[in-house]
């Protein structure tokens, strides 16, 4: 996939495009209907051309009404990728872009660099200064430039009779619901970052584990142990490793003062990952974080999470 991260970085003649616009926070199964439907729209040999942000716009016009991100630019590049994208516009959301007027958003981006011939948004996309573009208005600027809008119907969950949406993702991982994640973001949840190095007390303890550096991207979910895979990211190959998973402060301890993902690869004692930028994905809960009465008690409670995660992931 081609990435391009300002209008001015598409080359001339590039196009004819069918163009999906959006936030595509999660890539979840929603999104990638319309993405979907812009790949069967292209078939004849346009290109499929995500446009998106490289923030969520609500962190810059309202950052106290923004949500923390399901996913981070990294993984959304990713993702799209995996989708089917031929190349993604991955416009900076700054005060300058959230100034710019409906009709010249569309000319910059959707004429001028893309030749869109077809656009695809969602019912409840907005676009220009002070959210004045909608889909109706697309729509005229279609008929005057010459493409045309395709506004895609949400997705609704059937077990549920509820719209997929990124506020759902994040109330299903914040409960440690691994599995309702799952199924709307139709993949397993994960999250992406550099190992770094912590205190090193499961080494001690005969756990070592790969701490991964607080400025990663992704949602963490809910405190507790997961079993799941980290995947080592680096390399000429991806490498997948069985893992246990914590999240939480260590309350057995009490000095740590930040939440922490600490990636425990089962039966591996000598992996050295420092460094490395690794995706750990979640398949389920196995608990949820306790303080435990003393380290004899908490070994013998990390060799029963360390056998159920064996189990699940067998």
């Amino acid at each position: 996939m081609i990435v391009f991260r300002d209008p001015a970085e598409v080359p001339s003649g590039f196009g004819p495009s069918v163009v999906a616009i959006g936030k595509f926070d999660g890539v979840h199964t929603g999104h990638r209907a319309v993405i979907d439907r812009a790949r069967v729209e292209a078939a004849d040999g346009a290109q499929v051309v995500a446009v998106t942000f490289d923030r969520n716009p609500l962190s810059v016009l309202r950052p106290d009404r923004c949500p923390p991100d399901v996913i981070g630019p990294h993984q959304k590049l990713e993702l799209l990728d995996r989708a089917g994208v031929d190349a993604t516009l991955l416009l900076t959301f700054d005060e300058t872009r959230a100034a710019q007027p409906a009709e010249e958003f569309v000319r910059e981006v959707l004429i001028d660099a893309l030749a869109a011939r077809t656009v695809l948004v969602g019912r409840d996309f907005r676009f220009g200064a002070g959210g004045a573009g909608d889909p109706d208005l697309l729509e005229r600027l279609g008929e005057r430039d010459g493409f045309r809008v395709d506004v895609v119907d949400d997705v609704r969950a059937v077990h549920a009779d509820r719209r997929v949406s990124s506020t759902w993702i994040r109330e299903a991982l914040a409960a440690g619901d691994i599995a309702t994640a799952a199924r709307l973001l139709g993949r397993a949840p994960s999250v992406w970052g550099e190992v770094v190095h912590g205190l090193k007390r499961g080494r001690e303890l005969g756990y070592p584990t790969a701490n991964l550096s607080p400025e990663l991207e992704g949602f963490v979910p809910a405190d507790g142990v997961y079993a799941g895979w980290l995947i080592d990211v680096d390399g000429a190959r991806r490498i997948s490793y069985p893992a246990a998973i914590s999240i939480g402060t260590n309350p057995t301890f009490d000095d740590v003062h930040q939440r922490q993902v600490e990636v425990y690869v089962l039966d591996e004692t000598d992996l050295d990952l420092y460094g490395h930028h690794v995706e750990v994905r979640f398949v389920e809960r196995v608990r949820g974080m306790a303080a435990f009465d003393g380290v004899d008690a908490l070994l013998v409670q990390m060799a029963d999470d360390v056998e159920r995660v064996r189990g699940i992931l067998r």
